[in-house]
């Protein structure tokens, strides 16, 4: 590529040099380094501040300690590390081009960043898991909302493979080997030109996580449109379809107002065959009512994991070209603005909870604005269904 050609007779440390020169000409200086400094700082304050206030509202608020909402809740930690740790940490590496911390705190914000990272992505999959079996097999779904120990279970389960995956490599590396080849005052994994390596950690850490989602939100999708085209056969009475309407907000009060009104009907003396319609008319209302439920949980699926793909795509695919042709291919700029596009992923992620979540909507307005709690209707946060 360019002006670069790759000698096959040059060594591994040869090419490392070079691309510790590319490193050491990356500081920024004057207004450059003024503004990057400010971008920086602002990215760590939204993402500090956007999930620790996912974490107090999930510890403020009992109505979100549901087995889904855990899953956000372990996603909004692990973003909330990589911006209290591996961004403050990193910044004047990349500003100065110089790693001055030292090689043991480079060992371990290599393991945390890349294991915070990891972690998020194998998050995402179990997100989209859960939202699957709360589609796909609803009664048994409901079933378990309670039992947190499962999502316990499942959430280590993420964390130890987010570990396994690269962690063992970045610290046995070198031992491996029998040598470093990370100059003093540099950071990064050994494995960094490694490409079989990258391309085999690549496939488990992206590739296979977004065949997953993609998989899950095609299902919902399937199963939607199913039960849609379904529902468009039988009609429901103009009372329980105004009930459907309220779900937004209301979902349990939607459904207790359709059922209140067939109850009304049922004590009226007509005969069982009345009674019998009434209760086919009333369980039409609870399942368009689920359905539009499982709309609105496809639809915030759907952003979420849209987001991931932008966010991380362009990292994972430049990595691989990058290690495959030992860097000489790849302007290491461009490798630096999808770096730092995984990290803004963890920014993104507290914004698409009230926007894609009414029960985080709600709690975050309770802690933001405790004034006015008063005034909203106690209906607005009664709702047992799941977001």
């Amino acid at each position: 590529m360019g002006n670069h050609h790759y000698d096959p007779n040059m060594t591994r440390e040869h090419t490392v040099s070079n691309w510790t020169a590319v490193r050491r000409d990356a500081g920024f200086e004057g207004p450059a380094l003024a503004l990057l400094s400010v971008m920086m700082v602002i990215l760590v304050a939204v993402i500090v501040c956007g999930n620790a206030l996912v974490i107090v509202a999930f510890k403020m608020d009992k109505s979100l300690r549901k087995q889904s909402n855990y899953f956000l809740l372990n996603l909004a930690i692990s973003d909330f590390l990589v911006g209290a740790f591996c961004i403050p940490v990193y910044m004047p590496y990349v500003l100065t081009g110089k790693w001055m911390l030292g090689k043991g705190l480079c060992k371990l914000w290599l393991v945390v960043d890349y294991l915070l990272c990891t972690a998020s992505v194998f998050n995402i999959v179990l997100i989209s898991y859960d939202r699957y079996l709360s589609v796909t097999k609803a009664v048994s779904y409901r079933a378990k909302q309670g039992m947190a120990h499962f999502a316990v279970v499942k959430i280590a389960v993420v964390w130890i493979l987010a570990f396994l995956l690269y962690g063992p490599a970045i610290l046995f590396w070198e031992q491996l080997t029998g040598k470093s080849r990370v100059p003093d005052d540099e950071c990064f994994a050994e494995f960094y030109y490694t490409w079989h390596f990258l391309l085999s950690a690549s496939a488990v850490e992206f590739f296979s996580p977004f065949l997953s989602v993609a998989f899950f939100n095609i299902s919902i999708y399937l199963n939607i449109r199913q039960r849609r085209l379904g529902s468009k056969k039988e009609s429901c009475s103009p009372k329980c379809q105004d009930a459907a309407n309220l779900y937004g907000e209301k979902t349990r009060m939607s459904v207790r107002i359709c059922w209140n009104s067939m109850t009304l009907k049922k004590k009226s003396p007509a005969g069982g065959e009345k009674r019998s319609e009434s209760d086919g008319l009333s369980m039409r209302c609870v399942q368009r009512s689920r359905l539009r439920q499982d709309k609105k949980i496809a639809k915030s699926l759907a952003i979420i994991v849209c987001v991931f793909a932008v966010c991380w795509a362009p990292y994972t695919l430049l990595m691989i070209v990058r290690a495959a042709c030992r860097g000489d291919c790849v302007s290491h700029h461009w490798y630096e603005v999808t770096f730092w596009l995984l990290w803004l992923n963890s920014a993104i992620n507290p914004f698409l909870y009230p926007l894609c979540h009414s029960s985080f909507r709600r709690a975050f307005f309770k802690i933001l604005c405790p004034r006015q709690r008063s005034s909203i209707p106690l209906t607005a946060y009664s709702s047992s269904t799941h977001r």
